[in-house]
């Protein structure tokens, strides 16, 4: 894994500006559609396993379970689960 690093290149003339005028920018439409922030219990053990399994790819761990979940809803996998 690669570490980004930006200096800005103050020789350039180049600044940013103080203040920005945002007056006449709208709302994005889809922005509602992207995530929706949802309370979830999870055990302990599955946290764990996918934070560890973050660290190794590079992904924050929520991130990562929900491509995991969003894997599961788009190949319609089920829970091969008995009760005894």
């Amino acid at each position: 894994m690669t570490d980004f690093h930006f200096e800005w290149d103050k020789t350039k003339g180049e600044s940013m500006r103080d203040e920005y005028d945002f007056s006449k920018s709208i709302k994005n439409p889809y922005a509602s559609q992207l995530k929706k922030q949802i309370t979830i219990r999870l055990d302990e053990e599955s946290i764990n396993y996918f934070k560890s399994v973050s660290e190794g790819v590079g992904i924050p761990y929520q991130s990562l379970i929900n491509l995991y979940l969003r894997d599961c809803a788009a190949t319609h996998r089920t829970l091969n689960l008995e009760w005894k």
